[in-house]
């Protein structure tokens, strides 16, 4: 895309609203999973679920998710950016409605599902909208700015889902959900201009899609961005769907405690984002994360030792994931505009693939933890270090030597 093209793209948003977009339409994620978190094991006791049927309720929630961003990704890139946003918001807060009106653990499921799908259009949409309106190492900055604002979601969501699920119960988590899905709705139908100059006719065809997909996963750039935000996020997806049961049940926290530990995660978070920023222009994108796995090195070593030891203690779990978060600060703005960077014709297969592989490896998390959790801290503090170990890994082999986007 020419250098006019983007300056005419530009004045509709400009930096800062562009990253208050990307931060709403990606904080739909995790506003999806952290307002709901806190409700987890009151609606296993009144669903009267098993540990298996609940942890679906998350894990086929992110496998849809996966699946979906197959989808949406490539109608994105034929018929443009703001389409796909519109309608699949629209049915993202529908569904939600659907899941607080849930009879059953197997409604809820269907519900979440649902759910899943539909917000994979909004997320792939905002990731391939950097690419369509920024050069990678600016797309960069851009996206820690946006996770900055993505970080107030973070930390405002527990604690709102904890105080609503307090004070009216599960069901109002996901009311929560879909108000914010309409608020997002509303400033996407007044406010989001369609970013995607050359659309791409042939781009849901079967032959073209896995030709296009075939060509992006063979980068070795794509790989090694794409391996990264993979085992981080695998990281925070363990933590997001193990740490209810190991605060409240195992650790006595209440949804109110449990909402404000986890979002003093999302501090430690939004502050490396900041930080990111000038570390980008300082040392490039593969030296920022090479940089930030040292913090990410930090807490899986503690998180290791403390549970071989069997401190049972909150700030045994709590403090690793401050310094886990504070390395995902770095990992998570430079490895999503990574994955896109190479491919200004091809974002959303792009950031389609990518998602669907995040959400591939999530899913897994999901299902291992309903067989793993124990009623100890064990299982969870062993599979948060593996993936950090994984993070640092591919930070110092993979991004280091492939890394560098031009």
């Amino acid at each position: 895309m020419t250098a006019a093209v983007r300056t005419s793209r530009r004045p509709a948003l400009g930096h800062g609203g562009a990253a208050l977009v990307l931060a709403l339409l990606m904080g739909l994620q995790p506003a999806t999973t952290d307002i709901y978190l806190p409700a987890l094991p009151l609606l296993t006791a009144e669903l009267a679920a098993p540990m298996g049927l609940a942890q679906m309720t998350m894990s086929a929630l992110i496998l849809a998710f996966g699946c979906g961003q197959l989808l949406w990704g490539p109608v994105a890139d034929r018929v443009g950016r703001r389409p796909v946003l519109v309608g699949t918001l629209l049915a993202y807060a529908l569904a939600s409605i659907g899941g607080a009106l849930a009879g059953s653990i197997e409604q809820l499921v269907l519900w979440r599902t649902l759910q899943g799908f539909v917000m994979a259009g909004s997320v792939v949409c905002s990731r391939a909208m950097v690419r369509d309106l920024y050069e990678p190492t600016e797309g960069a900055q851009v996206m820690a700015l946006a996770l900055t604002g993505l970080g107030v979601v973070a930390i405002s969501g527990p604690a709102l889902g904890g105080l609503v699920t307090g004070w009216a119960g599960w069901r109002m988590a996901l009311v929560v959900v879909a108000v914010y899905g309409a608020v997002a709705l509303a400033i996407v139908a007044w406010r989001v201009p369609e970013t995607l100059v050359h659309k791409n006719p042939r781009a849901t065809a079967l032959g073209p899609m896995l030709a296009n997909w075939w060509q992006v996963l063979c980068h070795p750039g794509f790989r090694a961005w794409m391996l990264l935000v993979t085992c981080t996020y695998g990281g925070i997806f363990t933590y997001l769907a193990g740490s209810s049961f190991v605060y409240m049940d195992v650790l006595g926290l209440s949804a109110g405690e449990y909402g404000l530990a986890l979002a003093s995660v999302s501090c430690f978070y939004m502050a490396a984002t900041v930080l990111c920023r000038s570390w980008i222009r300082r040392f490039g994108m593969a030296g920022t994360v090479a940089r930030g796995a040292f913090f990410t090195a930090v807490a899986c070593m503690s998180m290791v030792a403390l549970a071989l030891a069997d401190v049972r203690s909150i700030w045994a779990v709590l403090v690793p994931q401050w310094i886990y978060g504070f390395g995902h600060g770095f990992h998570m703005p430079c490895g999503q505009a990574g994955t896109v960077g190479p491919f200004p014709q091809k974002a959303g297969a792009a950031s389609a693939l990518a998602g669907f592989i995040m959400a591939g490896v999530a899913f897994g998390i999901g299902q291992w933890l309903g067989v793993a959790l124990d009623g100890t801290v064990q299982p969870f503090a062993y599979g948060l270090g593996f993936w950090a170990a994984m993070t640092c890994l591919v930070a110092w082999t993979l991004v280091r030597r492939h890394g560098t986007l031009r």
